[in-house]
C-alpha cells in the first residue's frame, strides 16, 4: 500500500501458515531512470542508491519502497523459511542472470533463497553456485527445452545430481 509493504499483513500469515511453510516471493528490479548500465563499473560508488534492487508489484509494474538490502533481507527472513527472488528485467528472456543480485543474495540472505531470470545455460547456472557461494539455487523456465528453449532438460538434472555429491 503506497508502496511500502503491510508488515502487519505478513506477520498475520505467519501467525496462520506457520513460519516453516512460507516462501516469501520478492520480485525485484532497479528503478528505469537510476539504470547504472552506461557506467562502467569502476564508475560506480558502492553507496550509490541509484544502484539499488526494489521490490515491485502488480505484475512487476509498481515499485515499493522497499529495497533489496542485507538488513531488509534480515528483516524478511523473520516471516518466512525461503525467499524466491525474481530478477523480473531478464526473467523469460534467456540473456544471462543479475550478478550483482545474486551476489548480493549469496552474501546477505540468512536463509535458503533460489533465483529466478535470465539462466539460459549450464555455464549460468555456474555462476549462480559461483557467485552465491554455494547459498543460492536457481530456477530454469523458458530456456529449457521441455518449453521450447535449448537448454536440455537431462542436462540440467545431471548438472543438479553432480552438484549434490
Amino acid at each position: 500500500v503506497d508502496g511500502n509493504i503491510r508488515m502487519d499483513r505478513l506477520e498475520t500469515l505467519k501467525d496462520i501458515c506457520g513460519k516453516e511453510r512460507l516462501v516469501l516471493d520478492l520480485s525485484c528490479r532497479k528503478k528505469p531512470n537510476n539504470n547504472n548500465n552506461n557506467k562502467s563499473t569502476k564508475d560506480i560508488d558502492d553507496d550509490d542508491d541509484d544502484d539499488d534492487y526494489y521490490v515491485v508489484t502488480n505484475r512487476w509494474q509498481t515499485f515499493t519502497n522497499y529495497k533489496i538490502t542485507p538488513e531488509n533481507l534480515k528483516n524478511l527472513a523473520r516471516y518466512c523459511d525461503e525467499f524466491l527472488v525474481h530478477g523480473v528485467d531478464v526473467e523469460g528472456k534467456q540473456c544471462g542472470i543479475l550478478e550483482d543480485l545474486v551476489t548480493l543474495l549469496g552474501d546477505h540472505s540468512p536463509i535458503p533463497v533460489t533465483y529466478a531470470g535470465g539462466v539460459r545455460s549450464l555455464e549460468d547456472l555456474e555462476l549462480v553456485k559461483q557467485l552465491g557461494k554455494d547459498r543460492v539455487d536457481a530456477t530454469v523456465g523458458s530456456a529449457l527445452d521441455c518449453f521450447g528453449g535449448t537448454l536440455k532438460y537431462n542436462d540440467v538434472v545431471q548438472w543438479h545430481k553432480r552438484q549434490n555429491h
